[in-house]
Formats: structure tokens, sequence, C-alpha cells
């Protein structure tokens, strides 16, 4: 199954997003826990959560994608900051318990002034402080572009966090596709190599979803600009071998381009007509 969706508003219910994605012909999407550049989180109604499950199982959704806010930065120099991350992640894990069996994605970080290797050993420390045995959702780390001290631009990175983390069975990875290229890693051109690279060195098997995003810029640029598909410098090509990769065809794609929804309706109808049988 092509699994394809799009970043949705989470302020109508899930219901509402369930609607929402089908009508642009998607079969999954992504939402932001809480307000993504606050703290506040909206309640959650058990019934709206029930009616949409029903509505997922009825027309074949697939693995959910929920993403943490942006101001979460768990290798901050501040412990204030490190406080609220260790707070924001662990409610929103008991929040997602609404939602067995789905992803929850948040960016590692930045370390600010730290250092890489205080910024790793803090992120990890913090996964093992929320991580609990009987969770039934998978955390995943994204891929970063680089800019200024963010931490998880190289795979060893993310290794480096994954071993560090006890129960390293609930983690997994998120790749951004303009991430991953303004990181300098040419998934455009050479996506074999690229994905043999982070085989060797996290493994394919904790690979658990895409954000498939063109870029603004040039690969190994550090920016972090996202560009709609075909119009920034990966390419309508390189979609049609990345969403059609043996590697990468059985996971869920979430679009987060800079698009309103007719704009989200219409890329989801491009990448499923890039789609092979």
């Amino acid at each position: 199954m092509f699994t394809i969706g799009c970043h949705l508003s989470a302020s109508g219910g899930f219901l509402a997003m369930g609607q929402t994605a089908l009508q642009l012909g998607a079969n999954t999407f992504q939402f932001f826990t809480r307000n993504p550049r606050g703290s506040k989180a909206k309640a959650i109604d058990p019934q709206d959560v029930a009616t949409f499950l029903a509505l997922a199982q009825a027309h074949g959704f697939g693995t959910l994608l929920a993403h943490a806010p942006y101001t979460v930065n768990p290798c901050s120099k501040d412990e204030h900051t490190r406080e609220f991350a260790r707070m924001t992640l662990s409610d929103d894990l008991q929040r997602m318990e609404y939602l067995p069996g789905n992803l929850y994605n948040f960016h590692p970080g930045s370390h600010t002034g730290q250092g890489v290797e205080a910024g790793i050993a803090q992120i990890a420390d913090t996964l093992n402080e929320i991580l609990r045995p009987d969770q039934h959702t998978t955390v995943l780390l994204e891929t970063m572009s680089g800019k200024g001290t963010e931490v998880g631009s190289r795979f060893e990175e993310l290794r480096e966090i994954l071993d560090r983390v006890t129960l390293s069975d609930h983690m997994g990875v998120c790749l951004d596709t303009c991430h991953v290229s303004d990181a300098g890693y040419d998934i455009a051109g050479d996506p074999d190599g690229v994905l043999t690279a982070f085989d060797r060195v996290v493994g394919l098997d904790r690979l658990k979803a895409v954000h498939i995003n063109d870029s603004m810029h040039p690969t190994g640029a550090h920016k972090d600009r996202h560009a709609r598909i075909g119009t920034g410098y990966l390419g309508t090509e390189a979609f049609a071998r990345i969403i059609n990769h043996p590697a990468l065809r059985h996971l869920p794609f979430l679009l987060e381009t800079p698009n309103e929804l007719p704009g989200y309706a219409a890329e989801i109808a491009l990448l499923k007509a890039l789609r092979t049988a």
C-alpha cells in the first residue's frame, strides 16, 4: 500500500483531520500534538478519537505521525528548557496512547554551544527518563539539516543517541528529504548511496517514516527551507526514485511543503502518479 499524506491542523480534532485527508486523496496524515510554537495542549476527546479510528479502519488508513512542538529542545544549555522538553515529550506520549501503534516525531534539538557530544548525551538522558516499557508509540528522531547548532544532521549522531537509549526498541528515525539533502547527503542524485550509508550507520530497520519535501537550497546548504515537490533543487524525478525505492516504498510519506490544502491535494495526486505498481 502506498501510504501518503500531509501535515494537517489538529484544531478540529481527529475526525476532522481524517475527513480532510480523505478529501485530499490521502490515507494518513501528520499533526502537531499541541501549539507548535507554544506549550498548551488541547484536551483529547475520547469520542472524537473513537469515531476517527472507525473511519481510519473503514478506509484503510496507514500509520499516523504526530509531531512534537518546535519549542522542544532536550539539549539546550538552559535547564528550564530541558525540563520543558521532558515534561512535554512525556505528556505527549501519554496522550498518544489514545492512538496506539502510531509514531511520534521530534527534532533532536540544538546544543546551544555546549558541543555535539554534550547534546547527544542530554537527548539520550531525556529519552531514558520519558520512555516506558509498556508504551505503544514509536518515538522518531528526525534527520536535521545542520543549521546552527542542530544535533542530528549526521547519521552517526542519530546512531549515537539510539545507542544510549535503554528502551531502544521504542525508537526509530524519520528521514526528511529536504533536511538530509541540506545536510549534505545527495538523496536526489544518489539515493542508493545515501540509504546504503544510513543502513551501515543506523540500520534501515530503524527507518519508520519519510518527510517528503523539496528544498529551496542545494545539497549541503544547511538551510532547512522546504519547497513544493518538483519546484526545488531535488526535482520531480528524484521523488519518483524516492517513493519507489525498495528500502522506502513500504513507509508512510508525509508532505510538509509550503502549501494550502488544494496544493497538498495536487502534490498527493502527483506522487500517486509517480508511484509504480
